[in-house]
């Protein structure tokens, strides 16, 4: 796809999103130099509502998630699921959706695709399906253009089971014609996504499954958590294993959801670059200690409460570190992007190592505009006393500081990375214009009622 598509596909996703949770502008205008102050609530984590309603397709009766933020992704899957014959009460709005996936039929391929631009989420629906229907439709997959997503782990492990996989030029076509059976599967890589996959097509498939090398972030320990609610028989065993126990049948259940931990990081790297100080009501310590260690170490503080965590800066010069990207317990990825543009107020020369996506630092292009110092190294730098093996796909960035940002005309490329120049513009001095903000309603619920709340000067483009 060539530049212009790309852009006008971009900008129709953002638009898409602000519209789904209703706000009135896809650009902003920010009036940066003032530290973010206050307090505001972090619900339930995208990376694991979303995927929990997924999960209500396996069940034979209703399912009640709490804890639901009003973000993009869930009104996608919301209509997803709807399309599919699950009947769906409460809102996003409220907090709280009652799903009854009683009547789940197969949906038309056009409906699908209609959505699935916007999400990532339909690969998920195939295991839920092909228990519940036999057969499961797969259109082009969306998301965030951080790099190459590939589904073969996915279509690997369904193939796996004994799912039958079409590649069609309007999507993959899969079917189950024996049923679905326990497997053996190794990741060569421990995928969050493909994980999931495992997981919800292992728990009704007959026999046991094993999975090594799995992913263990604490959203797919609440994802388990869900499952394990609603009747299935999973064991976490050691180095990265999970064994699967196939039952027949699977009932409904009622969770509220783990906070959003990437939510949180996000809003203390905002109060941490803008010399703010945040409350995030809802944030717990175990699940974002990696976090607080580079917090702390970059000259940012916090007060562990049992409502929430404050997160502030406590004056004083920042300090620059060196942070290698890892999955869990290593420090997230989503957690890099927004840092970064504290790490450009700090006295003296930081490295970042990204070594989950490749294509992760494009972002930093707006902030160099806005005057920060970053150098990105497109196959990686080597460093001493690396602790995470090198891959070949990593790249790092190189930022110098501090520098004095300013504002500019900023176009939001992806969610972390959109949220990253919406700290960049609070933080500079000056107007900053910042269009695809709908792209940042895909994971932060109401964010722009969270600005008015921390005393943020801003208004909505015309």
């Amino acid at each position: 796809m060539n530049t212009l598509l790309q852009d006008a596909s971009l900008m129709l996703d953002a638009q898409k999103a602000a519209a789904r949770v209703g706000l009135l502008s896809d650009t902003i205008i920010v009036n940066g130099g003032r530290p973010l102050r206050g307090r505001i609530d972090v619900r339930g984590a995208k990376n694991l509502v979303t995927k929990a309603m997924v999960a209500s397709l396996l069940g034979d009766t209703k399912s009640v998630l709490r804890d639901v933020p009003d973000i993009s992704d869930v009104h996608v899957v919301s209509r997803l699921l709807e399309i599919h014959g699950v009947e769906i009460t409460g809102s996003p709005e409220s907090g709280t959706l009652v799903l009854d996936p009683t009547n789940v039929a197969i949906a038309q391929s056009a409906e699908i695709d209609a959505l699935s631009g916007s999400s990532r989420i339909p690969i998920l629906f195939c295991g839920p399906l092909l228990h519940r229907l036999g057969h499961a439709f797969i259109p082009d997959l969306g998301g965030c253009r951080i790099g190459d997503r590939p589904i073969d782990f996915h279509l690997d492990a369904l193939r796996a089971f004994g799912a039958v996989v079409d590649k069609l030029p309007s999507g993959i076509n899969i079917t189950a014609p024996n049923g679905l059976k326990g497997a053996n599967i190794e990741l060569p890589y421990p995928s969050v996504g493909a994980t999931e996959q495992v997981l919800l097509t292992g728990v009704r498939a007959k026999g046991i499954t094993e999975l090594k090398n799995a992913a263990i972030e604490p959203e797919i320990m609440d994802l388990i958590a869900v499952l394990q609610k609603m009747g299935a028989i999973i064991s976490i065993e050691p180095n990265r294993v999970i064994l699967i126990e196939g039952v027949d049948s699977l009932k409904g259940y009622d969770h509220r959801a783990l906070f959003d931990r990437n939510e949180a990081a996000s809003w203390a790297s905002a109060a941490l670059a803008t010399k703010g100080d945040i409350f995030c009501v809802g944030a717990k310590q175990q699940e974002m200690m990696t976090f607080l260690n580079v917090f702390r170490k970059i000259g940012g503080d916090f007060d562990i409460e049992e409502d929430g965590i404050r997160f502030f800066h406590p004056g004083g010069d920042l300090k620059p570190v060196v942070i290698e990207t890892d999955v869990h317990p290593g420090f997230m990825t989503d957690w890099q992007q927004p840092l970064i543009v504290a790490l450009t107020q700090a006295i003296g020369t930081s490295v970042v190592h990204e070594t989950v996506y490749e294509n992760r630092f494009g972002f930093t292009e707006a902030l160099v505009e806005m005057g920060a110092d970053i150098t990105v190294h497109k196959d990686g730098l080597e460093g001493e006393g690396r602790r995470v093996p090198r891959r070949a796909l990593e790249q790092a960035a190189v930022i110098t500081g501090p520098t004095k940002l300013h504002g500019a005309d900023i176009e939001v490329p992806d969610l972390r990375g959109g949220f990253s120049h919406l700290i960049a513009a609070l933080t500079a001095q000056g107007r900053s214009r910042v269009s695809n903000v709908g792209l940042i309603s895909r994971g932060y619920g109401d964010f722009t009622g969270k600005l008015e709340k921390l005393g943020a000067d801003f208004s909505f483009a015309a």
